[in-house]
């Protein structure tokens, strides 16, 4: 199973999960490495982050829907300011 899922969230679920109310973080253009110590779930906002991973490279924009699975290592390579809404699980 993948350790990154990216989905599309109609603005119903958006709702219903309550993402709205969550903490917002940003970050400017840069790149650091990463680890997960827990599940976190995130709404991006603004943005565009290109996530590697030992599985690839995925490439995270404005509407996407994000879970980064627990034990993941990686590098973010911010290329467009980004704006999210998180969740750690």
């Amino acid at each position: 199973m993948s350790k990154v899922i990216i989905e599309k969230l109609t603005d119903e679920q958006i709702s219903k999960m309550g993402i709205k109310n969550w903490p917002i973080w940003t970050k400017e253009i840069s790149t650091f490495d990463w680890y997960y110590d827990t599940d976190e779930e995130c709404l991006i906002l603004d943005g565009e982050v290109d996530v590697k991973t030992d599985e690839g490279t995925y490439t995270v924009r404005t509407g996407d829907f994000v879970t980064f699975k627990k034990g993941l290592k990686c590098v973010w390579t911010v290329k467009k300011p980004i704006r999210k809404h998180y969740n750690f699980k």
